[in-house]
């Protein structure tokens, strides 16, 4: 029997096709193998980025021993997280209740109707301390099968029912968050800051990329108060200390996936898609709301990133950058993967590549030195001062950093995993298209426009008007697993982007025929779903129909849904999505106070919710300058989640514009409203700019 990953459309799961591991995919048939050879299933969930997922795969999943067990007893699946997230999260919801913890790679049993059993992360090849070898493990719960199957489909059932029980309320009762659950919030984050190098907690330190979204909306609406105050403030400690971090590639830009300390020095080497656009647009945030140079910086060099390493061929997004790099040992010739290798820096490195004088200077404003703040005595590139606030100081910098980009690309490089997630791209869209329009780089709308174009070419299916996903796709082809709630959550809310940047109707009417499916699909009278109702993956929905509403790294389902809803609902004037909206935020109405870091992007919404949010309608006749300069204005805006339709007078398909009219001396107008009640239109940069900041 072969191993059946030749085909897949994961980079990751390719990465095993060679493995003397006879590998099925979750799907169906790999139940059905488990059924029919009474045997149970051992399921291996990981992703191309992870460091610890490669480490086991080359000591067990490689080893022709370790497979040959692993075939005579178990049917062994192999999932993508990143391509699989519905499944990755129940069963590492039963990971941590098993364990009372979690990670990759995640190894889990389960009978052959889907319900796990037994559950771990990484096991080694040999016995270390008080954990057995991945060779013992599979073979005590072999004979734990075998021997006491009473037992087993006993702890099968309770981990089942646990796991229904633990459920966070999906949206089925509550309402969305009120002022008083987002000061309770911002009072937990003040709280739990890391007083001396910003961010939140100790390490591992990750970027709060969606609670700094909250704080900078927050401080919008409540930029007079106390509160307001405190959350601008915390905002902005937070993100120069990752402006300045290890965690950022002073080199060439982009953010690593998170630092393993607290102190923002050595990061987790990997780069992934879903981290980098959403920081960018928070970053560009913060620069709309405070003028911060640093803020629009980021932005700009994190969107360069993101096309110049991550496009593809297919004029897609990649999902990531490993964390290892592969290197070759000159005197065996073999190949093994280093994490760090092509970013980290020795002072010999730097006075080998910039002359002594310069190679000094590089050395303490990057502060490598010795013994190096890594591995093997090396140092990663943290800014000692910020190289920007002096002219002279910041040309020498530039001219530097330029030769250390030249030195970086001749170092091997790190692999790419090279599948479009549906999800991850609309993040993207949506960063690359606000940043190219507000600080005039139509080179980024023009790559947000090519991506949003690949995305619904290559992902839609079905006939008809209403679309639906495939999550990922590679080479552009599709992969096989349907699209969850994220993904039509976040490509909507990049499709909506665009439409604001660019005023085309086209990106308006495709975010709301996705958003038609989330009404339809993924809301019903039980709560938000992470699934559509039709889904057939029976092996799953036996255990739990999937429904978090906790953001992670990125928005969860329900966070994604719910700020598209509510940006479609005040751009068209639909009830129905309003209130679709509000439900997908009931879970952080019940529980977002207490857990903000849980919660960051609904929490966001919800600001914007309560602040209408702002519409702003900017007519007139195409190519007028005045109605452009209109049109960026608004754009300028830091009303929280204000949305924007712009075009000639009742521009057919955008509702926002119907019944607009020029003044009644044939000049563009800009109206503000909310909930379609609107002030009187302006006409100047001037009286828009006034008619912003107005109460309504």
């Amino acid at each position: 029997m072969a191993n059946r990953l030749e085909y897949a459309t994961s980079p990751y799961l390719l990465q095993h096709k060679d493995n003397p591991v006879e590998w099925w995919q979750w799907g169906e048939a790999a139940f059905e193998e488990a059924v029919r050879r009474d045997a149970p299933i051992l399921l291996s969930v990981g992703y191309a980025a992870c460091h610890w997922c490669h480490v086991m795969a080359h000591e067990s999943f490689e080893d022709p021993e370790v497979a040959d067990l692993m075939n005579k007893l178990f049917v062994n699946v192999k999932v993508d997280r990143e391509e699989r997230p519905d499944v990755d999260a129940t069963y590492m919801a039963a990971t941590q209740a098993l364990t009372g913890q979690g990670g990759w790679p995640m190894t889990v049993f389960l009978t052959p109707d889907g319900r796990p059993f037994y559950a771990g992360t990484y096991y080694p090849p040999v016995p270390r301390g008080q954990h057995p070898s991945f060779r013992q493990l599979i073979t005590a719960v072999s004979n734990t099968w075998n021997q006491r199957r009473g037992e087993v489909q006993e702890a099968g059932d309770r981990i089942a029912k646990a796991l229904a029980d633990q459920a966070i309320p999906s949206g089925s009762e509550g309402g969305a968050p009120d002022w008083d659950t987002l000061t309770s919030a911002l009072q937990k984050l003040v709280s739990s800051e890391d007083p001396v190098h910003g961010g939140f907690g100790g390490a591992p330190k990750f970027p709060p990329s969606m609670v700094l979204e909250f704080l900078i909306r927050y401080a919008t609406v409540q930029e007079r108060t106390p509160g307001g105050r405190a959350a601008r403030d915390l905002a902005g400690r937070t993100l120069r200390a990752m402006a300045r971090s290890g965690m950022y590639d002073q080199v060439v830009g982009g953010f690593a996936r998170y630092c393993v300390d607290a102190a923002w020095v050595v990061p987790h080497f990997e780069k992934m898609l879903y981290d980098n656009a959403q920081l960018a647009r928070v970053y560009l945030h913060w620069w709309r709301l405070t003028g911060e140079a640093v803020g629009s910086r980021i932005a700009l060099e994190t969107c360069d990133w993101m096309v110049s390493a991550l496009l593809t061929q297919e004029q897609g997004l990649a999902s990531s950058l490993d964390a290892d790099t592969t290197v070759t040992d000159e005197e065996t010739g073999e190949s093994h993967g280093e994490e760090g290798r092509t970013y980290v820096w020795t002072p010999e490195d730097l006075l080998t590549h910039l002359g002594p004088e310069d190679g000094a200077w590089a050395a303490a404003l990057l502060r490598v030195g010795r013994p190096g703040t890594f591995e093997r005595g090396t140092s990663t590139a943290q800014l000692a001062q910020d190289v920007w606030a002096d002219p002279f100081t910041a040309a020498r910098w530039e001219g530097i950093r330029e030769k250390l980009r030249a030195v970086r690309t001749a170092r091997p490089q790190p692999g790419r995993d090279d599948k479009v997630v549906a999800a991850w791209n609309g993040l993207a869209i949506a960063a690359l298209a606000e940043t190219g329009a507000l600080l005039n780089r139509p080179d980024l709308v023009t790559a947000a426009a090519k991506i949003a174009n690949l995305v619904l070419r290559v992902h839609i299916h079905g006939s008809g008007v209403v679309p639906r996903l495939y999550r990922a796709s590679r080479h552009g082809n599709p992969g096989h697993a349907a699209g969850v709630l994220e993904d039509y959550g976040d490509l909507a809310e990049g499709l909506l982007t665009l439409h604001n940047v660019t005023g085309d109707v086209r990106w308006l009417a495709t975010a709301g025929n996705l958003l038609e499916v989330v009404m339809s699909q993924f809301i019903d009278e039980d709560g938000v779903h992470d699934t559509a109702r039709d889904s057939t993956d029976r092996a799953l929905l036996a255990l739990r129909r999937p429904a978090d509403p906790t953001d992670n790294a990125y928005p969860s389902g329900a966070s994604a849904a719910a700020g598209a809803l509510l940006s479609y609902a005040a751009l068209t004037g639909s009830h129905r999505a309003r209130a679709a909206a509000e439900r997908c935020l009931a879970a952080a109405g019940a529980v977002g106070g207490h857990a903000p870091q849980a919660f960051g992007w609904a929490l966001a919404v919800s600001v914007a919710r309560l602040d209408g949010p702002r519409e702003i309608a900017v007519v007139g006749p195409d190519e007028d300058p005045v109605r452009a300069s209109l049109h960026e204005t608004a754009l300028r805006s830091s009303a929280p989640g204000a949305v924007i339709s712009t075009g000639r007078p009742d521009s057919p398909g955008v509702p926002l514009l119907a019944g607009r009219t020029l003044s009644r001396f044939g000049e563009a107008q800009a109206f503000v409203c909310r909930d379609f009640v609107c002030r009187l239109p302006a006409t100047t940069i001037a009286d828009l700019e006034n008619r912003l900041t107005e109460e309504i």
